[in-house]
């Protein structure tokens, strides 16, 4: 599945811009987080992440339940490119994209390195067991899921 140049995993050798489309869809770790709703303050415009996740997300396994279609199925699910990684503030730095924009290595839970799409939830990395489907919550108590920081790495 991985791809190594000069006995180095891709991720370490390649920039986002040279990644195929299969290591692109591999670097993601199944965190869930940019799952997550953000809230806007339209005063400041910062950004206030939230328990709450997309209705798309499986809180099993922290993947889109409907990955192919979901642009189509929620019209504000952010497509993360190479740009958007190094612009949105909101994506973790444990986040396998940020991690190589940045140029440092993948965290040891992350499945291209641990070989387990386990270990990023048994290292407390994902939303898995605490973030809630915005479907069951209604839009005007959104604010009520603010969180703080989300500690990671």
């Amino acid at each position: 599945m991985t791809e190594i140049i000069d006995h180095q995993p891709f991720w370490r050798v390649k920039t986002l811009e040279e990644l195929t489309q299969q290591e692109w869809e591999a670097l993601c770790d199944g965190c869930g987080r940019c799952c997550l709703v953000k809230l806007e303050d339209e005063d400041t415009g910062d950004v206030h992440l939230t328990r709450l996740a997309c209705r798309l997300l499986d809180h099993g396994s922290c993947r889109c339940k409907d990955y192919a279609n979901r642009h189509q199925v929620v019209h504000d699910c952010l497509a993360i490119d190479p740009e958007k990684v190094r612009s949105i503030d909101w994506l973790p730095s444990s986040c396998g994209y940020r991690r190589v924009a940045e140029r440092r290595d993948l965290a040891w839970w992350h499945p291209l390195v641990s070989g387990d799409p386990e270990t990023v939830h048994q290292a407390g990395i994902s939303v898995r067991g605490w973030a809630q489907s915005e479907g069951r919550i209604k839009v005007s108590s959104y604010h009520r899921y603010i969180i703080k920081d989300f500690e990671d790495d």
